[in-house]
């Protein structure tokens, strides 16, 4: 495959990428004026993120391994199928039951797509510098879809109705699904016999789903009510099972060996508290923006932007920085300065003017965010063999999907806490929406930090720059039928 039709090929797959990225924020903005068009309770409204959040989770693994298995263009386009069709019947939505549950089916589409086109994209480019270009191209869209989400959400509600969020999904999947087959290569797992290991997926599916649904509705129902602590229990269960499988199956969905590699370990670990610190801080913040400074969608969606763009700005020296080697110090940078700029945000008062309180915090974690997600998309696949891509992809994005959920989880509730406690000692609702907003920041960026030792632990210094520079030696995976 030349050199042009591998980044024709990785364009459509980064455009896949971004679909679902963007739609893990893009309703955030949006669910005040769907709650008043749909007449929706405050406690269904919720489930309209938490529906995709619970799917994407639970099924990345799934998804991840049946590319391997069964075809990564094949599985690539089936994933595109699904997440097109759950966004236009989430855009002719017109009761909250219907809605819900198309969030759910674009949930299993986005974990079938995601792990799908970057396995995809690990078999297209050798291992060295050129991945390591595609892979920082990947992290600069990783790192600004969500930000870039809440501004489309925002300008979209305002301009042409909540159902284009959803309806914007639609000719971008089409177009998808008629060039993959002509642009994107098929690969596969080489293999005479292809085996499953169905109990290990039932296990790990329901473990992960299990976990999402109950951080997720934790700050709602509380966390140390019998409901929370038995699904909590429920899914350590299943997760605990689905461990004891994977080391007595002979073709295991996850082979446990894959935790070795240390550098592939620390990447997973940076990219869970990476998900917990930067998605909660863009749940929380929007909801700052909007209940306690009085941002319309279309204006909360806009004060985003200052972040998307500085992530952008600085994706190209990222990369480029993580080239030359110094990955470890490139992330450590990075998730630096995803927690220092959160806790600046603790400082900013209620009703403060954008470009005096905001746009410094949102620069400062935008920047933090083109040197964070970068390099642990590099560190999260090197060294990966061509047979695991579809697994090392999968487990990498259910880190970060999981991360963010339980820190959405856990933000909301130290907000929501804290805020009611001022309420009834009589502060001003503004104080304590303020008050409780800070504390979640806190939390947020106490969780970025966290990452700074925990990658020079875990990631080793040499090992990335072992793997930038020599060129795979794996052999290549056999082409599929057309």
């Amino acid at each position: 495959m030349t050199q042009v039709h591998r980044w024709r090929a990785f364009a459509v797959l980064a455009v896949s990428f971004f679909m679902t990225v963007a739609d893990l924020a893009i309703v955030n903005v949006a669910l005040p004026t769907i709650g008043r068009k749909l007449h929706m309770p405050e406690s269904a409204l919720q489930w309209v993120v938490t529906g995709y959040a619970l799917t994407f989770g639970g099924f990345l693994l799934l998804g991840g391994r049946a590319a391997d298995l069964l075809g990564r263009r094949r599985i690539l386009m089936a994933g595109l199928a699904v997440f097109t069709a759950g966004s236009l019947g989430c855009g002719l939505a017109t009761a909250e039951g219907f809605l819900i549950a198309m969030r759910f089916v674009q949930g299993l589409g986005a974990a079938i797509v995601l792990p799908a086109a970057l396995s995809i994209v690990m078999n297209m480019f050798p291992e060295g510098a050129e991945r390591n270009k595609a892979l920082g191209v990947w992290g600069a869209i990783g790192a600004s879809g969500a930000a870039v989400g809440v501004m489309a959400g925002g300008l979209l509600t305002r301009y042409a109705g909540w159902q284009y969020i959803f309806f914007l999904n639609v000719p971008i999947g089409v177009a998808a699904l008629a060039l993959a087959p002509r642009v994107v290569p098929e690969s596969r797992l080489a293999t005479e016999r292809r085996r499953y290991d169905p109990f290990g997926a039932v296990t790990v599916t329901g473990g992960l789903s299990l976990l999402v649904y109950a951080v997720s509705t934790a700050p709602r129902v509380g966390w140390g009510t019998a409901r929370t602590v038995s699904l909590l229990a429920l899914s350590a269960a299943l997760l605990a099972a689905f461990v004891v499988i994977e080391t007595r199956v002979e073709a295991p969905l996850m082979p446990l060996r894959i935790f070795r590699a240390r550098t592939l370990a620390g990447a997973n670990v940076v990219g869970a508290l990476l998900g917990g610190s930067f998605f909660a801080y863009i749940f929380i913040g929007t909801l700052y923006l909007q209940q306690v400074d009085g941002y319309s969608a279309l204006k909360a969606g806009l004060a985003w932007l200052a972040m998307a763009l500085s992530s952008v700005a600085f994706a190209g020296l990222s990369q480029a920085l993580v080239t030359r080697g110094s990955a470890r110090l490139v992330m450590a940078a990075g998730m630096a300065m995803i927690g220092g700029g959160i806790l600046w945000s603790t400082q900013v008062p209620a009703h403060g003017q954008f470009w005096s309180s905001l746009a410094g915090p949102f620069i400062i974690v935008g920047i933090g965010t083109a040197f964070a997600f970068i390099p642990v998309s590099i560190a999260g696949l090197a060294g990966v063999a061509d047979h695991e891509a579809g697994l090392a992809s999968g487990l990498l994005n259910t880190s970060q999907q999981l991360g963010g959920a339980v820190g959405v989880a856990i933000a909301s509730t130290v907000a929501a806490t804290h805020a009611s406690t001022l309420l009834r000692q009589g502060t001003v609702p503004a104080a304590a929406l303020t008050s409780g907003f800070h504390w979640a920041f806190w939390v947020c960026g106490a969780t970025g930090l966290v990452a700074v030792p925990v990658t020079y632990l875990l990631v080793r210094r040499n090992e990335l720059a072992t793997a930038v520079a020599r060129a795979s030696q794996q052999p290549r995976p056999a082409p599929a039928d057309r």
